[in-house]
């Protein structure tokens, strides 16, 4: 008797591994990849940073700490229309922003809750104006644009900003919007509201995480735009920041200080987005994923 419980005594006595538990080798080969990953996603951040702060003649080089300055900052500031480039993205970042953020919200709302001619057609639409990239687009868009004399004008950016951003806004608003219960649409009606009331009083109140992805990625799409505020803005004082940057660059080279400098402080404001915004990301774009 006692020897045939003895097995069984050590082989219940031995550990059993849990999901989720991992082996040494495992968890230090996790680790490595980690780090490893964290390291080529901050490196080039870094690097910029760095050289921002180098003298020009050290900025193709690996000696980062051997002479820092603000001289790339201040040359920047006082040697070209920067300071006109950040005015000129903050306004039209910030309309497009706006805009973009009633424009879908009220649209999403309106395709969520109501039934009307043409719902099916205007959700096609939305979906289908995702598809077309912006060598396609840019072209007809500059022709209209021109035709209707908004070249070289912040509102002809803005308009160009709010077809690639309130499309897609517009359906992940509708899918966060299908999360919220009818009810509270209905005692709103009970209280002698109108739709917009509820909307406005009622909807919207809840739906902060769906609109700060919808503010995130309408500020996004504006501020960080190359090809079309490239084409439609011309001469200096029009450019927006990422207008602005390629005059840093030529045929001959790059002036690596100044354009650094500049990337530096262009990130900042979208960093300080992301961070007013980040609380709500997660929770708005999984909620506008999926239809409750």
């Amino acid at each position: 008797m006692t020897t045939a419980t003895a097995p069984s005594a050590r082989h219940g006595a031995r550990k059993v591994r849990r999901r989720g538990d991992r082996s040494p080798a495992a968890s230090l080969a996790l680790h490595l990849t980690l780090i490893v990953t964290s390291v080529i996603a901050v490196f080039p951040v870094l690097w910029v940073l760095l050289t921002s702060l180098k003298p020009a003649k050290f900025a193709s080089t690996t000696d980062f700490f051997k002479e820092t300055t603000f001289e790339n900052y201040t040359n920047l500031i006082k040697d070209t229309e920067f300071l006109a480039w950040f005015g000129n993205s903050v306004i039209v970042a910030g309309l497009s922003t706006v805009i973009g953020v009633f424009v879908s919200a009220t649209t999403g709302y309106a395709v969520s809750r109501f039934r009307f001619p043409g719902k099916r057609g205007l959700m096609w639409t939305l979906l289908v104006t995702q598809m077309f990239p912006v060598a396609v687009l840019i072209v007809p868009i500059y022709n209209i644009m021109s035709t209707m004399g908004l070249l070289n004008q912040p509102a002809g950016l803005v308009i160009t900003y709010l077809t690639i951003s309130v499309p897609f806004c517009a359906w992940m608003m509708k899918g966060f919007f299908d999360t919220i219960p009818r009810e509270i649409d209905e005692s709103g009606q009970v209280d002698g509201l109108t739709p917009f009331g509820t909307f406005w009083r009622l909807i919207l109140p809840l739906a902060k995480p769906g609109l700060a992805v919808t503010a995130f990625y309408s500020f996004i799409t504006a501020w960080g735009e190359v090809a079309y505020a490239s084409a439609f803005m011309v001469g200096d004082e029009n450019l927006t920041l990422a207008g602005g940057l390629q005059k840093f660059v030529n045929q001959y080279g790059a002036q690596w200080g100044p354009m650094t400098a500049a990337s530096v402080l262009i990130a900042i404001p979208a960093a300080l987005v992301f961070l007013f915004a980040q609380k709500h990301l997660v929770t708005g774009m999984s909620a506008g994923a999926v239809k409750g």
